[in-house]
């Protein structure tokens, strides 16, 4: 079981996951290393701060760019 980081709740970080699975799933690179599922890999890297949530800015979404803290 993966332990999720302690600024995050138990739903988002079962969102963010969830949505990084989906990723994997279609064909993005893992941003850590080892061979794992994809939900498996994903909630590694939420865990590890390697994959977050997108913050939006009121410019960025103005412009079509958004903007991800990683």
């Amino acid at each position: 079981m993966i332990g999720r980081p302690f600024d995050s709740n138990a739903y988002e970080f079962v969102m963010i996951a969830s949505l990084r699975a989906h990723q994997l799933m279609a064909g993005c690179i893992p941003r850590l290393t080892g061979e794992h599922k994809a939900t498996t890999m994903a909630q590694m890297e939420v865990a590890a701060g390697k994959t977050g949530r997108v913050h939006e800015t009121t410019s960025a979404v103005a412009s079509g760019t958004l903007l991800v803290e990683v």
